[in-house]
């Protein structure tokens, strides 16, 4: 049996998510089996696959996609080999060959001010709803699948809460097909209290739609990840100064950053904001390591009403701050466009710009 005829009968038993199984099939299909297709599967050496993964390495490939595929394809062959089909899976752990040294560069992170900056940019770029959606990001910590896939059943509001469901707490692409499904862990269904501000922005921004999702674009669409970092993201973080004559003008205000960088962000300040490990883990949909400390330790009401009194802090900081300064002594701001960034109010709109 040739490897590309086992995968027809590995995929038929998996059992995973909808998102892996993409991954899986992706990965297999454009690396694994144009190499190995039509190679039997006992004739499989694990030098000969070791050698074609340092091979792709050196061809440019991220240590870490190369170790992704390595792994799918072990998978594939030790399932193989608990089928009796080879005796052994081939691709053993080597013990040999220089150590490498893999350079991780530190994600990028923001201050609620460049915050402020980016979604004032993105707010111009295509409207409002996109400005709200990156606060909100930002200030609760949350994934873009979850954010997405957040409805109006599960903001409450009066509660000063939203939900992330256990069954339908994301948004998930899959083959191009949007659908709703499971949040990314266990520990990622979850409850998340919102500081004051976000409570009246999410209800000034719901008042503006009907759509029964709380994140859609202007023209009422379920939000695709890399439309939206093309479009929004980059350019509202990284500035169009490259653009001979863009739409609209914007400016450099915190270059590298991406969606998920403000989930960073928002870990970094509740660090500093000294925020107990514990109630960082749960708003964020961690899993404590240590298993004893993650069943018996909780968020007392306490610390939950310390940890949202300090992200209104910043909030009105950031205001502050980008309200009250020029652009020559606000380098954060980025985008001198700006002229003032205001909380929301019934008849005006959440972020003011001005060209």
């Amino acid at each position: 049996m040739t490897l590309e005829e086992w995968s027809v009968t590995w995929f038929d038993a998996l059992d995973v998510a909808a998102t892996t199984e993409a991954q899986y099939r992706s990965l297999i299909r454009n690396h694994i089996l144009t190499r190995w297709g039509t190679t039997r599967l006992d004739a499989i050496s694990g030098l000969a696959v070791h050698t074609w993964a340092k091979n792709l390495r050196a061809d440019g490939y991220a240590l870490a996609t190369v170790t992704t595929i390595t792994k799918v394809m072990s998978m594939m062959l030790a399932d193989a080999a608990d089928e009796r089909l080879i005796a052994v899976n081939p691709i053993q752990p080597r013990r040999r060959g220089k150590r490498r040294h893999e350079i991780r560069t530190e994600r990028v992170w923001a201050t609620p001010e460049q915050v402020l900056g980016v979604a004032a940019q993105a707010a111009a770029l295509v409207g409002d709803w996109a400005a709200v959606l990156i606060l909100t990001a930002a200030w609760t910590g949350a994934r873009w699948g979850e954010l997405t896939g957040l409805q109006r059943r599960n903001t409450h509001l009066d509660d000063g809460v939203i939900v992330i469901d256990p069954h339908t707490g994301a948004l998930h692409e899959v083959n191009g097909r949007l659908e709703l499904g499971p949040p990314k862990t266990a520990e990622s269904a979850r409850t998340i209290t919102l500081p004051p501000f976000l409570v009246d922005l999410l209800a000034t921004h719901l008042d503006g739609h009907g759509h029964p999702h709380v994140f859609v674009t202007g023209e009422g669409e379920l939000l695709r990840r890399s439309n939206f970092a093309r479009r929004v993201m980059r350019p509202a973080a990284d500035g169009n100064h490259h653009r001979t004559r863009p739409r609209t003008r914007v400016h450099p205000v915190a270059p590298g950053l991406v969606f998920h960088g403000l989930r960073h962000s928002h870990k970094t300040w509740l660090i500093a904001d000294g925020i107990p490990d514990v109630a960082q883990a749960r708003r964020l949909g961690h899993r404590i390591p240590d298993k004893i400390e993650h069943i018996y330790s909780h968020v007392a009401p306490e610390i939950e009403t310390r940890l949202t009194t300090a992200l209104q802090h910043r909030w009105t900081t950031a205001l502050h701050t980008l309200t009250h300064t020029t652009p020559e002594t606000a380098p954060t701001r980025g985008a001198d466009h700006i002229s003032r960034l205001a909380l929301p109010a019934t008849a005006a709109p959440i972020i003011d710009l001005t060209a």
